[in-house]
This record gives C-alpha cells, sequence and structure tokens, in this order.
C-alpha cells in the first residue's frame, strides 16, 4: 500500500504534460494586448490561468489578485475577444475518501494479518502428529549396489528384499515369507544408511527415511501418532520401504528408569511393535532400521515376525577398503606414485566414512601445495592427519621436553621392534600433533582374535615410554598419563572379561549395568563380593607391575639403541619404522662386537655373558 500511494504521488511528475509553455503574468497580458490568445481558463482554486493561442498552441501561466486576474485584465480580454471562463475544480471522491479510509484499512489489514498467523500456528499444532519421513521420487533411484564398494556377503543377503519387492509373486507362489524387518547392525561410518537406500533405488519402490528422534516432541502423544502416520502413507505407495535410522534412541528397552509405563518413548515403541504386527508381508511394506547399538534394544522388537533379521555391517577387509578408495577416488586426479593397494593394506579398522574422509583431506592437501594431481605425499599426510590429528605448528617444546619426548617415544618405538607379538611399527614423530607430544605409529595387522601374549607385549609396549624416561633421566612426568590409561583398561578386561587371570579364573564381569537399561536399578549393580573384587585389583596391578619391569629389563638391554633413536629423532623429528628397525640391528650388532673382544681379552667374562 505504501509503494501504490508513494507511486500516485510521485511518478505524474514525471509524466508528459499537455498544458504547453510556462508563461510570466506579464508576457500573458502582453500577448493579450498583441490579440494573439483565442481562449482563457482560469482556476479559481490556485488562480492558475490555461489558454490556447490563436496558432494552436498552449501555455500556463500564474495569475494574480484575488480572482487569477484583476479587473482592468479582464476588462482588456473582453475587449479583445478573448473566450474566458471561470471554473472550480471539483475534488475526486476517491481522494476525499481515501485520506479518511487509510488509518482503517491499515488497522483492518493488521488484525487480517494476525488472524492468519494464529491459524498458522494451530495448523501447525494441529499436524504436529504428522510424520516427518522424507520421501525418495521411486523412478529416479540415486543409490544402487553399484555405488557401494565390497560388502558383498551383505549385499548377497539383502538382496531378497530386492527381488521380493520386485516379483512378489514369486515368493507367493511357493509360500514363502520374506522377513518383515531387517536390521543394520554395525560400527559407525560403515554404511547402513547407504545400504538402505540402495536396496529403495535396485527394488524401484518408494522409499520413506527417518530417524529415531523424528517420533520424540514435546507433546504427549506424538510419537505414537508420527509412527501411525509413517505406516498409513506407506500403505499408500503401494510397495515401499520404510528406514528408521539409529532406532536404538526409540527401541531401547522398556521398563527403564523412573519413568514407568507411561513414557512417551515407550509409547511410540509400543506403537511401533504394533504397527509391525500390523501389515502382512503381502502387502509389499518392508522395514530396513539401522543401528549401532543392538544390546539396548527391547527384545519384542527382535523377535521373529517383527525385525526377523540381523545383518552386521562390519568394518572392510583390506580388499573392501581397496574397493572403497577406488570409488572415492573415481572424481579425484590421482598422480602415478600412488599405490591404492598399498593405501588399503595402511588403513586397518578405518570405516568406508574414514576412507572417504582420507580421500578428501590428500585432495585438501595437493590443493595446499598447489599440485595438479593428488601424489602418494599427500595420502601420507591425510593419513597422518587423520590417525595422529593435526600437526600443531604453533606449540614450541623447550630443548628439555623436546629431548624427554624423544626418549619416550623411543622407548615405544624399540620396544614395538623387539616385542614378538607387536604390530609392526610404521612411523615415530615428535612433533605436536593432535593433544599428543609426540606419536609412536604402529600398522595393525588384520587379526579376529588376540592373545593372552599380544595384550602383554601391548600393555608393556605402553610403558615403554615411562620406563625410558624413568631409565634416563631417573623420573617421571605427566607425559605418560594416556599410556597408563591405555593399559589399565586392557589390564582390567584381561581380567574381568576376557579370563586371562590364572588367580581369578574362568570368569567374566562387565562394567556396572546403566541405569537406563532397567537392570538392577535398586541395586549397586556389582555381580561379585567384595573378596573377589579385591582379587580382581591385585591381579590387575600384577599384570601391570610385570609388564613395566619387562620393560625395564628389555630397554636396560637396548640402552644403546635408545640412545640411537632419541639422537634420530632429535635430528629428523620423524622416522620411519623401517629406519628404527636399523638402528636397534646397529646397537645390537655393536654390543656383539663389544662382548666378543672383551670375552677374548677376559676369559672369566664368558661365564656372565
Amino acid at each position: 500500500m505504501i509503494a501504490v500511494l508513494v507511486a500516485m504521488f510521485v511518478l505524474p511528475r514525471f509524466w508528459p504534460s499537455e498544458e504547453g509553455d510556462q508563461l510570466t503574468y506579464t508576457e500573458f497580458i502582453a500577448l493579450v494586448e498583441s490579440g494573439d490568445v483565442k481562449s482563457v481558463v482560469v482556476n479559481n482554486t490556485n488562480n492558475r490561468i490555461t489558454g490556447e493561442l490563436d496558432n494552436g498552441d498552449n501555455f500556463t501561466a500564474t495569475g494574480g489578485g484575488q480572482r487569477g486576474l484583476s479587473e482592468a485584465d479582464e476588462a482588456l480580454l473582453r475587449e479583445r475577444g478573448v473566450d474566458l471562463d471561470f471554473r472550480t475544480p471539483q475534488t475526486s471522491w476517491f481522494w476525499s475518501w481515501a485520506g479518511l479510509l487509510l488509518p482503517f484499512l491499515l488497522l483492518i489489514g493488521f488484525f487480517v494479518w494476525m488472524q492468519r498467523r494464529a491459524m498458522g500456528q494451530a495448523g501447525s499444532i494441529m499436524s504436529v502428529g504428522k510424520s516427518r519421513a522424507k520421501t525418495f521420487n521411486p523412478d529416479k533411484p540415486s543409490t544402487t549396489f553399484a555405488d557401494i564398494a565390497g560388502y558383498e556377503g551383505v549385499k548377497q543377503e539383502i538382496t531378497e528384499v530386492v527381488d521380493f519387492l520386485r516379483m512378489p509373486e514369486r515368493f507367493r507362489e511357493i509360500g514363502a515369507r520374506v522377513p518383515k524387518g531387517m536390521l543394520l547392525v554395525g560400527p559407525p561410518g560403515t554404511g547402513k544408511t547407504l545400504f538402505a537406500r540402495a536396496v529403495a533405488g535396485e527394488a524401484g519402490v518408494g522409499f520413506l527415511s527417518v530417524t529415531g528422534s523424528d517420533f520424540m516432541e514435546m507433546f504427549v502423544g506424538v510419537g505414537a501418532s508420527r509412527v501411525r502416520d509413517l505406516f498409513q502413507q506407506a500403505r499408500k505407495m503401494g510397495r515401499a520401504i520404510i528406514f528408521i535410522d539409529e532406532i536404538d534412541s526409540i527401541g531401547r528397552k522398556r521398563g527403564a528408569g523412573l519413568g514407568g509405563g507411561h513414557d512417551e518413548r515407550e509409547q511410540t515403541l509400543n506403537q511401533m511393535l504394533a504397527e509391525m504386527d500390523g501389515f502382512e508381508t503381502s502387502e509389499g511394506i518392508v522395514i530396513l532400521a539401522a543401528t549401532n547399538r543392538p544390546d539396548i534394544l527391547d527384545p519384542a522388537l527382535l523377535r521373529p515376525g517383527r525385525f526377523d533379521r540381523q545383518i552386521v555391517v562390519p568394518l572392510p577387509e583390506a580388499e573392501e577398503r581397496l574397493a572403497i578408495l577406488k570409488v572415492h577416488a573415481r572424481d579425484k586426479r590421482i598422480g602415478s606414485d600412488v599405490d591404492m593397494e598399498t593405501m588399503a593394506k595402511a588403513t586397518p579398522g578405518m570405516s568406508g566414512a574414514d576412507l572417504a574422509n582420507l580421500v578428501n583431506e590428500a585432495a585438501l592437501f595437493a590443493v595446499r601445495r598447489n599440485s595438479q594431481v593428488v601424489e602418494r605425499i599427500d595420502f601420507e599426510n591425510a593419513r597422518d592427519r587423520v590417525v595422529m590429528g593435526a600437526r600443531r605448528e604453533s606449540l614450541v617444546l623447550s630443548a628439555e621436553e623436546k629431548r624427554a619426548t624423544a626418549y619416550h617415544e623411543g622407548g615405544h618405538a624399540i620396544l614395538t621392534v623387539v616385542l614378538p607379538n607387536a604390530d609392526p611399527l610404521h612411523k615415530v614423530t615428535i612433533l605436536p600433533r593432535g593433544m599428543a607430544l609426540g606419536v609412536t605409529w604402529s600398522l595393525p595387522e588384520e587379526r579376529h582374535t588376540y592373545s593372552k601374549d599380544f595384550f602383554e607385549d601391548v600393555i608393556c609396549k605402553a610403558m615403554g615410554g615411562r620406563v625410558a624416561e624413568k631409565i634416563v633421566f631417573g623420573h617421571l612426568n605427566s607425559g605418560a598419563a594416556n599410556d597408563l590409561e591405555q593399559a589399565t583398561g586392557i589390564a582390567r578386561r584381561m581380567v574381568r572379561e576376557w579370563g586371562m587371570s590364572d588367580r581369578v579364573g574362568p570368569m567374566a564381569w562387565h562394567s556396572q549395568q546403566q541405569v537406563f537399561l532397567g537392570e538392577d536399578l535398586m541395586t549397586s549393580g556389582r555381580e561379585y563380593s567384595d573378596e573377589t573384587a579385591r582379587l580382581m585389583d591385585e591381579e590387575i596391578a600384577r599384570i601391570l607391575i610385570e609388564q613395566e619391569e619387562r620393560a625395564v629389563t628389555l630397554l636396560t638391554k637396548h640402552r644403546r639403541a635408545l640412545d640411537l633413536v632419541a639422537d634420530a629423532l632429535l635430528d629428523k623429528e620423524t622416522i620411519d619404522g623401517s629406519e628404527v628397525a636399523a638402528l636397534v640391528q646397529a646397537a645390537f650388532d655393536e654390543t656383539a662386537v663389544v662382548d666378543h673382544s672383551a670375552s677374548e681379552s677376559s676369559p672369566s667374562s664368558g661365564a656372565f655373558g
């Protein structure tokens, strides 16, 4: 409305005028005296004079006096035969009423806006029970099994759902029943959500995606209402896949905590259980869910007839990591010196998301170097950043701190080389990365079971930094806090969970149960007596002390190698595992030569060799 009013008042000023030339009053009288004026109109409101000349031109002048013309000038006009007319223009009714109605119109518009806003809020409240599931177009699948590298076993197991949605009559003829629901279980980043989208893409059916948190709202009963609406949407689509991500947020065991049976989360779970029982497999609706915490799900959710099958999506093996790396490297310029097979073997324990991040970080490093392709050095730097953290350029260590860090990391590195069951050493650095002042990085081998000797070597290696500082400097500092935490955690699990203590025996006790599981809520949650707890503590302490003494023995034996590795770290700041092994071997050969010469000069020393 403001824009319209401004336009009405401003635009007429720029319109072409038809009133002709602007004359002064003197010029107007002169034209009258010369007989060139044909007609004149005087505006009684503003004394404005408009007229027409004998040649047809129009003119405008400003009159004088109360009537625009003096009596003498009026007589002059009549004497010259000029057609004279006095007019009083009437104001338009629109402008007369506009000034009166405009405030009322603004007030009415304000109330209309308030009413519509209130209706919108009321509508949003009424629609709060609607499902928030995202619907994907079945005609244009964005993801198929071809987009998922590796995981052939998982693909084969989940292909039954695709075949059923494509050809349901084939299953009906033989009387087979496809599972109503499939639960994808695996660590974060392994591609559970990607598998669900690929199933919908392969089957060419509707895909409804929702997360467990979308059912939760501040209003009571909203979660159950959204579950009902979700299944109604799926039924309208005919054949469809319902995917519920992070189902553990609503599928935890019922009866937990102090909420009782009327807890909002439990009501949502109850409605979901009822809906899963309320449709037949012949309807063409399949439910897929994903979680990385299957141990806390309610048993009723996992029984046959609901989530009939659990599909484990594990961390990828070396061949699968190679395929995943190739998929993520398809749209990037990869240099000729990059060996993806070597990179796949050097990234054990990484999920698909980690590998995607690794390739992207390598591309970022290439951009920083102003390189046109991603080379091997970029992948090495990206792997160091992902595994060990970003390098802290601003942190400057003093000479004493740097020397202590060199011996600390040298102790870890030497024990990694000499211990028989330790993972191969890859790199040692005293450059601050992440929260650490130095890092000793091993490449874990592909293992699926671990022996007692392996865990003892891991604890011994963790003690290496602390022991090296104690041997060289004669005192301890706080730099070994993370090492002690790691070693204590492994020793505790060896005693309490894995039965690797002869005194405790073949018994396993997990940590104290959490309250949200609803188990042993009113008890302490401990399953063993005080005597057993004391025995566990003694065994944990024994393992840690024995491995520390073992580290002292080994590093004392390889003291010369410790000095060489520390000097190399102080000189180069970063050395490879092969270089550490060469320094240990050189120190061993040097010691052997010294011992051999000493035994030749002093025969009695041979008994103490």
